[in-house]
């Protein structure tokens, strides 16, 4: 749609697929249900956030580039009591700490040997190759600016960094959600590196946890034979009908669910992902798609 910003298009595409979804319902009933959790704010302990403001940018435009993979996650070599995103933010705070950030030409000639030795993790997993070129972008993207330089390009606005990111880096150019490019706004800002004008028109950030907390809530009800699926471990196509009506229909249950609560969708993803990693929603199996996209 002409003129249409980045969130209007997320909100418009995820309000359509839901009206007509066929493996995924959005139960009404159950949306008063739903509570807010603590304020958002990120992990104190596993990420880089002790570190000078410029080279805390640095980790988290970095770590935001390679945070894609859930559909891998369980072929990863985890830290102990460590999931597979955690694993690699602590793996990278590592790196940040003792060796410092990649300068803009580093990142362009990153290779899989170096990102698998970070994360220490096989240099031949495919992820290692994918991480690899997301660096390699990423280093593109920010060519001669500092990395604070270049989140000042968009002015104090959380959208225009969105929109710049996803226009600058293939990874991020994640058609109808915008996963990325917009937690990448919203973890600057919550690492107090920016300060964004229209930083609660964000949408929450669609990957495979925030739907699964709510199924498991009832918020959500997939089709039988999609939840078996899921169930049973199977992983689902990228770009696939059931896959985009699991990701749509959480991000327009949240606006409805942010509405009522009268919070920002932002945070309401915070809270929901930090519950999903409570016992109970781990003891069932999420969705899984191999996807450069969550």
């Amino acid at each position: 749609m002409p003129g249409m910003g980045l969130c209007d298009e997320v909100r418009e595409h995820a309000a359509r697929v839901a009206a007509e979804a066929r493996f995924v319902t959005i139960d009404a009933d159950r949306l008063a249900d739903v509570e807010p959790g603590p304020p958002a704010a990120l992990d104190p302990e596993r990420p880089y956030l002790d570190g000078p403001p410029e080279a805390v940018a640095a980790y988290v435009l970095t770590l935001d580039a390679i945070n894609f993979g859930s559909g891998w996650f369980p072929t990863l070599r985890k830290r102990p009591g460590m999931s597979g995103y955690f694993t690699v933010a602590s793996r990278l705070a590592d790196r940040f700490r003792t060796r410092g950030a990649w300068s803009s030409a580093e990142l362009r000639a990153v290779q899989a040997t170096h990102v698998a030795a970070v994360l220490h993790q096989d240099p031949n997993h495919e992820l290692m190759a994918l991480y690899a070129r997301a660096l390699n972008d990423l280093g593109t993207w920010l060519g001669d600016r500092t990395p604070l330089d270049a989140v000042a390009a968009a002015d104090g606005s959380a959208e225009r960094l969105a929109e710049q990111l996803a226009a600058g880096m293939p990874f991020f150019d994640d058609r109808g959600f915008f996963k990325r490019a917009q937690i990448t706004a919203n973890d600057l800002a919550l690492a107090g590196l920016a300060t964004f004008h229209d930083l609660d028109r964000l949408t929450i950030f669609a990957d495979n946890l925030v739907p699964h907390v709510l199924r498991i809530d009832g918020v959500l009800r997939y089709d039988p034979a999609l939840a078996a699926r899921i169930d049973a471990g199977e992983l689902l196509p990228r770009g696939s009908r059931e896959e985009r009506e699991i990701r749509a229909c959480a991000v327009h249950a949240c606006e409805l669910i942010a509405a009522r609560l009268a919070i920002a969708p932002r945070d309401l993803d915070v809270a929901l992902w930090n519950r999903g990693r409570q016992p109970r929603y781990k003891a069932v199996p999420r969705h899984r798609t191999r996807t450069v996209y969550y």
